[in-house]
Protein backbone atom coordinates (compact mmCIF):
# COMPACT_ATOMS: atom_id res chain seq x y z
CA UNK A 1 0.00 0.00 0.00
CA UNK A 2 1.31 3.33 -1.15
CA UNK A 3 0.07 6.15 0.39
CA UNK A 4 -1.08 9.02 -2.52
CA UNK A 5 -2.50 11.74 -0.60
CA UNK A 6 -2.17 12.14 3.49
CA UNK A 7 -4.69 14.42 5.31
CA UNK A 8 -2.76 17.49 4.37
CA UNK A 9 -2.37 16.93 0.75
CA UNK A 10 -6.38 15.88 0.56
CA UNK A 11 -7.02 18.97 2.45
CA UNK A 12 -4.78 21.15 0.56
CA UNK A 13 -5.82 19.40 -3.18
CA UNK A 14 -9.45 20.30 -1.99
CA UNK A 15 -9.25 23.66 -1.30
CA UNK A 16 -7.62 24.03 -4.77
CA UNK A 17 -10.86 22.46 -6.39
CA UNK A 18 -13.09 24.11 -4.68
CA UNK A 19 -11.22 27.60 -6.00
CA UNK A 20 -11.29 26.50 -9.16
CA UNK A 21 -14.63 25.86 -9.20
CA UNK A 22 -15.33 29.54 -7.97
CA UNK A 23 -12.40 31.01 -10.83
CA UNK A 24 -15.01 29.34 -13.58
CA UNK A 25 -18.77 29.87 -11.71
CA UNK A 26 -18.19 32.64 -10.20
CA UNK A 27 -21.65 32.88 -7.85
CA UNK A 28 -22.93 30.24 -8.91
CA UNK A 29 -26.70 31.40 -10.01
CA UNK A 30 -26.16 29.00 -13.31
CA UNK A 31 -24.48 26.22 -11.81
CA UNK A 32 -25.10 23.37 -10.31
CA UNK A 33 -23.16 20.77 -7.87
CA UNK A 34 -24.48 17.21 -8.39
CA UNK A 35 -22.08 14.14 -6.40
CA UNK A 36 -22.29 10.39 -7.70
CA UNK A 37 -23.79 8.17 -4.87
CA UNK A 38 -22.40 6.72 -3.35
CA UNK A 39 -18.61 8.08 -2.84
CA UNK A 40 -18.76 10.64 -4.72
CA UNK A 41 -21.21 12.27 -1.90
CA UNK A 42 -18.94 12.52 0.36
CA UNK A 43 -15.84 14.77 -2.11
CA UNK A 44 -19.62 16.82 -3.25
CA UNK A 45 -20.72 17.40 0.25
CA UNK A 46 -17.08 18.81 1.37
CA UNK A 47 -15.80 20.38 -1.82
CA UNK A 48 -19.70 22.47 -1.78
CA UNK A 49 -18.94 23.61 1.81
CA UNK A 50 -15.95 24.99 0.71
CA UNK A 51 -17.33 26.86 -2.13
CA UNK A 52 -20.05 28.32 0.06
CA UNK A 53 -16.82 29.36 2.65
CA UNK A 54 -15.19 30.95 -0.39
CA UNK A 55 -17.98 32.76 -2.14
CA UNK A 56 -20.13 33.57 0.98
CA UNK A 57 -23.52 31.83 -0.39
CA UNK A 58 -25.31 28.83 1.12
CA UNK A 59 -28.24 28.86 -1.95
CA UNK A 60 -25.73 26.49 -4.41
CA UNK A 61 -27.57 23.97 -6.38
CA UNK A 62 -26.97 21.01 -4.55
CA UNK A 63 -28.02 17.06 -5.83
CA UNK A 64 -26.98 13.72 -5.32
CA UNK A 65 -27.43 11.03 -7.77
CA UNK A 66 -28.37 7.41 -7.83
CA UNK A 67 -27.01 5.79 -10.74
CA UNK A 68 -26.87 2.00 -9.88
CA UNK A 69 -29.70 1.12 -12.47
CA UNK A 70 -28.14 3.10 -15.38
CA UNK A 71 -24.74 1.03 -15.01
CA UNK A 72 -24.39 -1.13 -18.12
CA UNK A 73 -23.56 -3.88 -15.83
CA UNK A 74 -26.57 -3.86 -13.02
CA UNK A 75 -27.82 -7.41 -14.63
CA UNK A 76 -23.96 -9.07 -14.44
CA UNK A 77 -24.29 -9.97 -11.17
CA UNK A 78 -26.47 -12.34 -9.01
CA UNK A 79 -27.09 -9.81 -5.93
CA UNK A 80 -29.74 -7.94 -5.42
CA UNK A 81 -29.03 -4.31 -6.52
CA UNK A 82 -29.84 -2.02 -3.30
CA UNK A 83 -29.89 1.91 -4.80
CA UNK A 84 -28.69 5.03 -2.91
CA UNK A 85 -30.75 8.21 -2.65
CA UNK A 86 -31.43 10.85 -5.95
CA UNK A 87 -31.69 13.86 -4.26
CA UNK A 88 -31.97 16.38 -7.37
CA UNK A 89 -35.05 19.15 -6.05
CA UNK A 90 -33.75 21.77 -8.49
CA UNK A 91 -34.40 22.69 -12.16
CA UNK A 92 -31.35 21.35 -14.33
CA UNK A 93 -32.45 22.33 -17.35
CA UNK A 94 -29.88 25.23 -18.88
CA UNK A 95 -27.46 25.14 -16.08
CA UNK A 96 -24.00 24.25 -16.40
CA UNK A 97 -24.09 20.91 -14.38
CA UNK A 98 -20.37 19.78 -12.55
CA UNK A 99 -20.70 16.35 -11.79
CA UNK A 100 -18.76 15.16 -8.94
CA UNK A 101 -17.34 11.85 -8.06
CA UNK A 102 -14.24 10.31 -6.34
CA UNK A 103 -12.09 8.39 -8.74
CA UNK A 104 -11.78 8.12 -12.32
CA UNK A 105 -11.14 4.79 -13.75
CA UNK A 106 -12.58 3.31 -17.14
CA UNK A 107 -15.70 6.14 -17.43
CA UNK A 108 -18.47 3.89 -17.38
CA UNK A 109 -19.92 5.07 -14.07
CA UNK A 110 -19.53 8.87 -15.92
CA UNK A 111 -21.53 7.50 -18.20
CA UNK A 112 -24.19 6.37 -16.39
CA UNK A 113 -24.53 9.18 -14.37
CA UNK A 114 -24.80 11.65 -18.14
CA UNK A 115 -27.70 8.64 -18.82
CA UNK A 116 -29.25 9.39 -15.49
CA UNK A 117 -28.57 13.16 -15.85
CA UNK A 118 -30.88 13.72 -18.83
CA UNK A 119 -34.08 12.06 -16.88
CA UNK A 120 -34.01 15.27 -15.03
CA UNK A 121 -34.02 17.78 -17.96
CA UNK A 122 -31.12 19.24 -20.70
CA UNK A 123 -28.47 20.82 -18.84
CA UNK A 124 -26.61 23.62 -20.61
CA UNK A 125 -22.97 21.63 -20.26
CA UNK A 126 -21.53 18.89 -17.55
CA UNK A 127 -18.36 19.13 -15.97
CA UNK A 128 -16.90 16.32 -14.52
CA UNK A 129 -14.36 17.04 -10.97
CA UNK A 130 -12.74 13.53 -9.78
CA UNK A 131 -10.59 13.98 -7.00
CA UNK A 132 -8.32 10.98 -8.33
CA UNK A 133 -7.80 10.35 -12.47
CA UNK A 134 -6.56 7.16 -13.31
CA UNK A 135 -5.78 8.10 -16.45
CA UNK A 136 -4.46 5.40 -18.79
CA UNK A 137 -7.22 2.95 -17.40
CA UNK A 138 -10.30 4.36 -19.48
CA UNK A 139 -12.87 2.02 -21.90
CA UNK A 140 -14.80 5.21 -22.96
CA UNK A 141 -13.52 8.97 -24.00
CA UNK A 142 -14.08 10.68 -20.52
CA UNK A 143 -11.80 13.35 -19.22
CA UNK A 144 -12.42 15.47 -16.19
CA UNK A 145 -12.24 19.19 -16.35
CA UNK A 146 -11.14 19.31 -12.38
CA UNK A 147 -8.51 16.90 -11.57
CA UNK A 148 -7.69 16.63 -8.07
CA UNK A 149 -4.85 14.03 -8.28
CA UNK A 150 -3.51 12.11 -11.18
CA UNK A 151 -2.19 8.71 -10.81
CA UNK A 152 -1.08 5.37 -14.00
CA UNK A 153 -1.64 2.29 -12.11
CA UNK A 154 -1.97 -1.00 -13.66
CA UNK A 155 -4.62 -3.68 -13.29
CA UNK A 156 -3.99 -5.33 -10.58
CA UNK A 157 -3.73 -2.05 -8.28
CA UNK A 158 -6.82 -0.10 -6.80
CA UNK A 159 -6.79 3.54 -5.73
CA UNK A 160 -8.66 3.30 -2.42
CA UNK A 161 -10.75 7.17 -1.09
CA UNK A 162 -10.65 7.12 2.67
CA UNK A 163 -12.95 10.09 4.14
CA UNK A 164 -12.94 10.64 7.78
CA UNK A 165 -16.96 10.51 7.88
CA UNK A 166 -17.37 7.09 7.06
CA UNK A 167 -13.56 5.64 7.52
CA UNK A 168 -12.23 7.18 10.80
CA UNK A 169 -9.52 9.19 8.34
CA UNK A 170 -8.67 11.22 5.51
CA UNK A 171 -6.12 9.66 2.87
CA UNK A 172 -5.90 8.49 -0.35
CA UNK A 173 -3.96 5.17 -1.19
CA UNK A 174 -3.23 2.99 -4.01
CA UNK A 175 -3.32 -0.77 -2.93
CA UNK A 176 -1.84 -4.07 -4.52
CA UNK A 177 -5.02 -6.43 -5.34
CA UNK A 178 -2.73 -9.25 -6.24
Amino acid sequence: MKTLLNNIQLQLTLQRLAHQLVENHNSFSNTAIIGIQPRGILLSDRIVKMVQNIIGNNCISYGKLDITFYRDDVHTTSDIQLPSETDISFNIEGKRVILIDDVLYTGRTIRSAMDALIDFGRPAGVELLVLVDRRFSRELPIHPDYTGYTVDTILTQKVKVYWQEKDGKDEVVLIDKK
